[in-house]
């Protein structure tokens, strides 16, 4: 990894590692290699999932390592896996984590509940008393 991207823990790369087995590729690059438009998909892609795979075609096994640490390093994003022809990379989405952060905890409100449930709990509360 370089000084870019994300460092993931042992754990949180083996959790995303299993919830990418059942993804499909979203981006494929070809013969024309990363171009200009091929990483602006990626980019748009991580925004809008947070993990995604990418297949690769034609391309030789010692430039897919150079071509994952390419990506990475242009997009700030974490390696995830490489097997093969395929790639796996996450990038924590910023919109995401400020709601999660700024978001106060929240008690169930009680007057949320169906007309059942509420009938329910007259007759019990009349019950008690």
């Amino acid at each position: 990894m370089t000084e870019n991207t994300t460092p993931l823990s042992p754990t949180q790369r083996r959790a995303l590692r299993a919830t990418a087995h059942h993804l499909n590729p979203v981006v494929s690059i070809s013969q024309k290699g990363l171009t200009p438009s091929v990483l602006a998909e990626i980019d748009r892609c991580l925004t809008a999932h947070e993990l995604i795979k990418l297949r690769l075609y034609g391309i030789e096994r010692d430039a897919r390592d150079a071509l994952f640490t390419e990506i990475c390093a242009a997009l700030n994003c974490a390696e995830v896996q490489h097997i093969g022809n395929l790639l796996v990379l996450w990038r924590e989405n910023p919109k995401d984590a400020a709601v999660q952060e700024s978001a106060p905890a929240r008690r169930r409100n009680a007057a949320l509940v169906t007309k059942k449930q509420a009938a329910a709990r007259t007759e019990t509360r009349n019950r008690k008393r």
